[in-house]
């Protein structure tokens, strides 16, 4: 599966993604002390939606554009961090022309205390992220992604977040995940991972479920959002966050903002299912 993100920048996915992403660095600022975040696929940092790449799926139109249209207040944190690099007021309705990344919706996000380590191998992107992130205290890397995850953790900091989103253009991206997932475990157990992936079928997914379930994280809570009542085959149904040790914070609050999700993105006609659960030994 090719996911080169220019073409895929502000769809559905992003804003589940982002929007969770959002409230779970929240949840764990609600502690004093510092944080860590780290993007181990950072990508270009910052999308122009207006750009002929996106234009030519336009699958903004399916994601930030119907949350931008949407009133539930429960949406108004992820709507600010997209006005807040295009200019314009959250409710001032103008729709936003560029689409931050993971990399600049958490520099947003950022205390003094925190800080914020980016990595991106794609030799043109990561020149692309760094003329992006020039105005923050970001640091960035181009590096591969798993040997920088195993390197970085666990961080300088007491907490911290990887944040491991990747294209899932090699076959075998499912089983580097788990290795190094299993083996970033054994180094910092009580690090909070969160982990995006695409939905095509039910089979594949199933069996990385059970994948995972072997490494015997207690706490890993798996988030799905299928986009149509029933499956299109071969095609991308949705996509969905696995995330190591989420804070009380955070999955407290986390079922109505996926219900306001949900209906906000539901495909016309559909219904859809976006669903929080642990999942089990």
């Amino acid at each position: 599966m090719n996911y080169r993100h220019s073409f895929h920048a502000g769809n559905s996915a992003d804003v589940v993604k982002h929007s969770l992403l959002i409230a779970l660095v929240r949840a764990l600022q609600h502690k004093p002390g510092a944080l860590t975040l780290i993007d181990t696929h950072a990508g270009c940092g910052l999308y122009d939606l207006g750009g002929d790449e996106a234009q030519r799926t336009g699958e903004s139109m399916q994601g930030v554009r119907r949350a931008f249209a949407d009133p539930n207040p429960l949406l108004d944190d992820y709507r600010a961090a997209v006005a807040a690099v295009n200019g314009a007021a959250v409710n001032g309705g103008a729709e936003p022309n560029l689409y931050p990344g993971s990399p600049r919706i958490m520099a947003q996000l950022l205390r003094p205390q925190d800080a914020l380590i980016l990595n991106e191998k794609h030799p043109e992107d990561v020149q692309a992220l760094r003329a992006v992130m020039r105005d923050t205290s970001a640091a960035v890397h181009n590096r591969d992604a798993y040997e920088l995850w195993l390197a970085m953790v666990p961080p300088r900091t007491a907490r911290g977040v990887v944040v491991v989103d990747p294209p899932y253009e090699q076959t075998d991206e499912r089983d580097r995940i788990t290795a190094t997932l299993a083996a970033a475990q054994r180094k910092w157990a009580h690090g909070v991972t969160v982990i995006w992936y695409p939905l095509k079928d039910r089979a594949t997914h199933q069996r990385w479920k059970a994948q995972l379930r072997r490494i015997g994280i207690p706490k890993l809570l798996c988030v799905e959002h299928w986009l149509y009542d029933v499956d299109q085959p071969g095609l991308y149904n949705g996509a969905g966050l696995f995330i190591v040790n989420p804070p009380y914070a955070f999955t407290q609050t986390l079922p109505p903002l996926l219900v306001a999700l949900r209906a906000a993105l539901a495909p016309e006609g559909h219904r859809g299912d976006l669903t929080g659960d642990w999942l089990g030994h």
